[in-house]
């Protein structure tokens, strides 16, 4: 057996009010859900972007939870690589600069593919990549 696709990618955060901004406000993606204070989930093409507060999912389900979600969580700055097209690419740098998000690295890889580098408000490490940087 081998797994067909990512369904969920998850990141960890300090400001959920912060975060939901940055998400929906400067990248655009859907809000699905929120529980406030624990998690916001967001619709990003055929997959969901977790985004939790740190502290809370550190906190096992109550003994009669419905959903008795195990704790999880991570320390330090997470990363995440959204999928971007060359062209692409260029208008989220043009798009980033408008709303004054500091492109933090930009590159070519050698085996071919562009990469930019931008943080979100938690220190997370958000690039956008053409796929072919994978071979995909």
């Amino acid at each position: 057996m081998t797994p067909s696709a990512i369904l969920e990618s998850a990141l960890y955060v300090t400001d959920l009010d912060a975060a939901e901004n940055f998400y929906s406000g400067v990248l655009g993606l859907d809000l699905l859900g929120k529980a406030d204070g624990r998690h916001l989930f967001f619709r990003c093409g055929d997959g969901v972007l977790l985004i939790f507060n740190a502290e809370a999912t550190k906190v096992p389900p109550a003994p009669d939870a419905r959903l008795k979600v195990p704790p999880h969580g991570a320390v330090g700055d997470g990363h995440l690589c959204f999928a971007a097209s060359a062209d692409e690419i260029l208008r989220w740098k043009a798009h980033l600069e408008e709303k004054k998000i500091a492109i933090e690295s930009e590159f070519e890889w050698p085996q071919g593919g562009r990469s930019i580098y931008i943080r979100d408000p938690s220190g997370n490490s958000i690039e956008f990549a053409e796929p072919r940087i994978w071979g995909i």
